[in-house]
C-alpha cells in the first residue's frame, strides 16, 4: 500500500506554529507564578520546620502537602515532560530540591517574558505614532529604535526558548527516577520477557507436536489403513472404489490440516501479501462474522505483522470455542511517529464474556507480546463483550 504525503499549506503552519509560542509563553508566564509561590512556601517552611518543637509531625506534614501541590502544578504545567512524571516522587526532600531550583529558572523566565513583551509594545507605539504623522517620531528615530529592537526580539526568544528547555530538563533530572533503578528495571523486564519467549515457545512447540499427533498423524493412520484394505480387496470393484475414494479424502483432510499447522508456526501469506491480506484470509475463513478495519498505511516489519496476525488468530479461536458470539469486529492501526510509532490491535466480540488473561493462549500472546516491548490488555466481564487490545512499538 503506498503512503501520500500532503504538503501543508504555508498559512497552516505559520498558524500552527504561533500558537506553539502562545503556548510556550502562557506555561513561562505561568512558571513564573509558581515560581513566586514556591518562593513564598519556601520563606515560610523553614521558620516552621525550625521553630516547630521535635518531632515536627505536624509541620513535616504540611510542609509535605504543600511541596505535592506545588510540583503537581508544574508539572501539569509543563504537560508530562517525560511519562515517568505521571505523579510526583514521594521523597519529600526531592520535591524541596526540585521547588529550590525551580524558583531562580521560573522568575528569570517571566523577567525576560516581561521584558520581551514591554519591548514589543514600546516598538509597536513608536511605528504607530510614526505611521499616525506625529511630530515626536521620525523615520530616523523608528529605524535607530526598532532595527537593534529586532535584534534583541531574536536574542530574547532565543532566550525563553532556552529557559523552556531548561524548566523542562530540571523537573527530568531532579524528579525523574535513578537512572540505575531506570537501568535495573529494564535489566530485570528484559530477563522476564525472555523467560516469557523461552516458555512461549515451549508451549508452542507441544501445541505444534498435539496438533500433529491428533490431526495429522491420526489421518494419515486412516488414510494407510483404507489402502490397506483396498490391496486386499477380493474382487469387488465397488468396494474397492468406495476405499479408494474414503482414502482420497483422508489424503486430502490430512493436506488441510498439515497446512493449517504450518500457519500456526508462520503463515506464510505475510511474506507474499502482507498483513493486510493474511488477517482478510483469515476472517473469510472464520465461522462467524468477523467485520475487519485495517488502518495501516505501511507495512509493518515482519515480526510485528506476525505478532499481529497470532493475536487475531487466537482471539477469534477463543471467540469460537467460547464466547458463544455472532459477530467479531477486528480494528488494526498504526498512529504516532519515530519513538511514539505505536502497531495497535482490537478485537471486540458481542459473546458472553468471562475470558481468562491467565489461560493458556492469553498468556502466550501476552509473552509474545511483552518480548516485543508491548502490552497486551484483556477486559472480558461476565456477559460480555470481550476486548483484546495489543500495543506494539514500530520505532
Amino acid at each position: 500500500m503506498t503512503e501520500t504525503t500532503t504538503p501543508v499549506p504555508r498559512g497552516r503552519s505559520f498558524t500552527a506554529l504561533a500558537r506553539a509560542g502562545v503556548r510556550g509563553a502562557a506555561r513561562l508566564a505561568a512558571g513564573a507564578g509558581t515560581a513566586l509561590l514556591t518562593l513564598f512556601f519556601l520563606i515560610g517552611a523553614g521558620p516552621l520546620y525550625v521553630l516547630t518543637p521535635r518531632p515536627r509531625r505536624a509541620s513535616t506534614r504540611l510542609i509535605r502537602r504543600g511541596a505535592r501541590a506545588l510540583t503537581g502544578l508544574e508539572l501539569r504545567r509543563l504537560g508530562r515532560p517525560g511519562r515517568e512524571h505521571a505523579a510526583p516522587p514521594v521523597e519529600t526532600g526531592r520535591l524541596i530540591r526540585y521547588l529550590a531550583a525551580h524558583v531562580p529558572v521560573g522568575l528569570l523566565g517571566g523577567a525576560v517574558l516581561a521584558l520581551t513583551g514591554f519591548g514589543i509594545g514600546s516598538a509597536a507605539v513608536m511605528v504607530g505614532a510614526w505611521l499616525a504623522g506625529s511630530a515626536n517620531t521620525t523615520a530616523t528615530d523608528v529605524l535607530i529604535l526598532v532595527a537593534p529592537g529586532l535584534v534583541l526580539l531574536y536574542l530574547a526568544v532565543h532566550g525563553l526558548v532556552r529557559i523552556a528547555e531548561t524548566d523542562r530538563a530540571l523537573s527530568r533530572r531532579m524528579l525523574g527516577p535513578d537512572p540505575r533503578e531506570v537501568l535495573r528495571r529494564r535489566v530485570d523486564e528484559l530477563a522476564a520477557s525472555r523467560a516469557g519467549v523461552v516458555e512461549a515457545v515451549h508451549e508452542e512447540r507441544r501445541r505444534i507436536e498435539r496438533d500433529l499427533h491428533d490431526g495429522v498423524q491420526q489421518r494419515l493412520v486412516a488414510l494407510g489403513m483404507l489402502l490397506g484394505r483396498a490391496r486386499r480387496g477380493s474382487g469387488d470393484s465397488a468396494r474397492t472404489d468406495e476405499l479408494l475414494r474414503q482414502a482420497h479424502e483422508q489424503a486430502q483432510q490430512a493436506l488441510t490440516d498439515l497446512r493449517d499447522v504450518a500457519w500456526r508456526i508462520h503463515p506464510t501469506g505475510l511474506d507474499d501479501g502482507g498483513l493486510h491480506a493474511v488477517l482478510e484470509t483469515l476472517t473469510e475463513r472464520a465461522p462467524l462474522r468477523v467485520d475487519l478495519s485495517y488502518e495501516v498505511a505501511r507495512e509493518p516489519a515482519p515480526i510485528l505483522a506476525t505478532a499481529v496476525y497470532f493475536v487475531v488468530a487466537e482471539a477469534v479461536t477463543n471467540t469460537v470455542k467460547h464466547a458463544l458470539a455472532d459477530a467479531v469486529a477486528v480494528t488494526v492501526s498504526r498512529h504516532g511517529e519515530g519513538a511514539d510509532d505505536v502497531l495497535c490491535v482490537r478485537i471486540v466480540d458481542d459473546g458472553i464474556g468471562g475470558a481468562d488473561p491467565a489461560g493458556g493462549g492469553l498468556s502466550g500472546l501476552a509473552r509474545r507480546i511483552a518480548a516485543l516491548d508491548g502490552t497486551l490488555r484483556v477486559d472480558s466481564p461476565l456477559g460480555g463483550p470481550t476486548t483484546i487490545t495489543a500495543e506494539v512499538p514500530c520505532g
